[in-house]
């Protein structure tokens, strides 16, 4: 957590003197409760971030309860200054994400299960999409995330990949 003696504002977030902290500035209930995924993606992101956990601020640290429809998606997406940890709580996932050009943009997925986890190294374009029968649920753990986040219709033409129909086609989905 920021703390500090003077009225400073770190990352934008205001620095609580240390005298005054408390337990709600490093708590955050609920998680525990399905998101709504009635949307386009059939996906639901809980955040548990600094704007709910103040405590959060200048630490490089956010988690994400993720709701999946059946068939509902993550779209690919990067995190430029952080690396993700994804944890299935229920359900069947296939993730993955795309090499750096310095290792030929392979594709590395993996289908997960109850129990499985699977990291996403920092700035890759990456994705989860629930492939199962039933609804699913992850634990997502970044460590510092951009706000606001990048749109993904930006994606292909800063990583040079506008002429790959597969990736466009893979954003408009």
């Amino acid at each position: 957590m920021c703390v500090c003696v003077l009225v400073v504002f770190v990352n934008g977030k205001f620095c609580k003197d240390p005298k005054l902290a408390t337990a709600e500035d490093f708590f955050l209930s609920g998680l525990n409760k399905p998101g709504n995924t009635t949307n386009r993606l059939g996906v639901n992101e809980t955040e548990a971030n600094v704007e709910q956990i103040p405590g959060l601020n200048t630490l490089g640290v956010s988690a994400f309860r993720i709701d999946y429809a059946p068939n509902g998606q993550s779209p690919p997406h990067i995190h430029p200054r952080a690396s993700e940890i994804l944890l299935v709580l229920e359900g069947t996932l296939y993730a993955g994400f795309v090499t750096s050009d310095n290792l030929n943009n392979t594709l590395i997925t993996k289908v997960l299960h109850e129990g499985d986890v699977f990291v996403f190294p920092i700035g890759l374009i990456h994705f989860h999409v629930n492939i199962g029968k039933t609804s699913a649920v992850a634990y997502s753990d970044a460590v510092f995330g951009s706000d606001p986040p990048i749109d993904p219709y930006a994606l292909p033409r800063a990583f040079q990949l506008e002429s790959s129909p597969n990736v466009v086609k893979a954003l408009q989905t």
